[in-house]
């Protein structure tokens, strides 16, 4: 008998494991795969290391800040700053046609270049920015409020309102067209008021650390092991049985596979008022002879939309939608001067991808299909970045198809359902949800949000 299953290995549930572990909990992470890591993991091929999912590490806070969302996780994991190893991002730029703006994990810079850009929506900016400190992203009631409606209160020019949410719906919305308000202030504090930043190894340094925590404390992670069925009491979660057919009992169970993934393992269709998530991507990953910089591009990331209008919804008519897109450079943040710069020129670009379609092609289709798209984003990326197409040596790719292999996502979704469960609770007694689909995103979202849910549900019931 367990004190906790968690069902899944990546950033939330190794977090999830570590905080029940520090309280002499039996826990146990089960990950159908043979790695870790769910939607941020990493892989080597042809002799080089490649992330997955990782771009940046939002809410990036300096050494000895003792607020936000960085130095709590690190507090409720028992890590220190410096474990990490983060570089904080150079410069990063929102580029539209007719205008574009930097920004930087210094949100004076932003406040600037919109002075600049936008002299008549200063005083809405500031107005902006002074409610958001206190404002409680928790509250149900606020996760229904259009965050376009509640953006417009303060920010009239509707350029400006489509530049501000582009970052902010790539990197953390599940909603198309439109983000809950909660949300957009969860992620405008982590990616204009904090800011990014990465491990010089990449998303393995975090993963690996996560792990070798986990199991000093006695966890137990057992890879290769899917999760077949939840085992219900009448109303009660009580136990798991494997693909294997092996069966496992627990007092709680947390689940990281995603609302509508969890229903499906107890053997329930969820109501038509919790759909699945639609919104999904493809990215391509390039690795060059030389150097950005010496391309002349020092920017680390750029998020790119090709009209004045935003749209952020599944593509209608083609595989993929290259007309917004986000272009990460890892060369491009402030490792320590000792590591130096990565050992490759790396450029990475993400467009949002049907995933149905991708999922019908038949092997020597989707094989075709992933040249024409490489090719095609990264036409795209170079209409806003200096042209690197003619010094890539070596690359890869994954579309829809592959994130749902390796998380078991309904329809590839990156960031869940648009519904999401803020306590973690579900249908069924002992059993919660983390991860995406309890509603805290990105990589310190999802570290927080096993922390917390298991600190509501395992050690207070415990």
């Amino acid at each position: 008998m367990y004190d906790a299953i968690i069902i899944g290995a990546g950033m939330s549930g190794l977090a999830a494991g570590i905080r029940a572990a520090y309280f002499d909990q039996r826990v146990c992470v089960l990950e159908r795969h043979y790695t870790i890591g769910g939607l941020n993991s990493f892989y080597r091929l042809g002799g080089r290391d490649y992330d997955v999912g990782l771009h940046a590490v939002t809410n990036f806070t300096p050494r000895g800040t003792r607020r936000g969302p960085l130095a709590r996780s690190l507090r409720q994991l028992r890590l220190s700053w410096d474990e990490l190893d983060l570089a904080p991002q150079k410069k990063s730029r929102i580029a539209f046609p007719d205008q574009s703006l930097c920004f930087s994990n210094d949100p004076e810079l932003l406040a600037a270049e919109l002075a600049a850009a936008f002299p008549d929506q200063v005083d809405g900016y500031r107005q902006l920015i002074e409610q958001l400190p206190d404002f409680d992203d928790l509250t149900e009631q606020h996760y229904g409020q259009s965050a376009r409606q509640q953006l417009a209160q303060f920010i009239d020019n509707p350029l400006l309102q489509e530049m501000l949410l582009c970052p902010l719906m790539w990197y953390g919305n599940a909603r198309q067209h439109d983000m809950d308000y909660a949300q957009f202030v969860i992620m405008f504090r982590s990616i204009y008021m904090e800011g990014f930043a990465r491990p010089y190894e990449g998303v393995r340094l975090i993963l690996r650390k996560l792990v070798r925590r986990f199991r000093e404390l006695g966890g137990e992670l057992m890879l290769r092991s899917g999760v077949k069925r939840i085992q219900l009491d009448n109303d009660r979660a009580v136990g798991v049985e494997l693909d294997d057919g092996r069966q496992l009992s627990a007092k709680s169970i947390l689940s990281s596979a995603g609302f509508v993934e969890t229903m499906k393992l107890c053997g329930r269709q969820p109501e038509k008022s919790q759909p699945a998530g639609q919104l999904s991507f493809i990215e391509t990953i390039s690795i060059l002879d030389r150097k950005p910089t010496e391309l002349g591009h020092d920017e680390t990331i750029v998020f790119y939309n090709d009209s004045n209008s935003f749209h952020w919804c599944q593509p209608s008519d083609q595989l993929c939608d290259p007309r917004t897109g986000v272009i990460c450079t890892p060369n491009n943040y402030d490792y320590r001067p000792e590591l130096g710069d990565l050992p490759d020129g790396v450029m990475r670009v993400t467009c949002l991808a049907d995933p149905e379609r991708w999922c019908q092609l038949e092997e020597s289709e989707y094989r075709q299909a992933k040249k024409e798209w490489f090719d095609n984003s990264n036409a795209a990326a170079v209409q806003f970045v200096p042209d690197y197409r003619q010094h890539i040596i070596a690359s890869d790719m994954f579309t829809p198809r592959t994130i749902i292999h390796y998380t078991g996502h309904k329809n590839g979704a990156v960031y869940g359902a648009p519904n999401k469960h803020l306590d973690g609770r579900t249908e069924f007694e002992q059993l919660y949800l983390c991860g995406t689909d309890q509603g805290f995103v990105g990589i310190i979202g999802a570290i927080l949000s096993g922390i917390t849910m298991v600190n509501k549900h395992v050690l207070a019931s415990g």
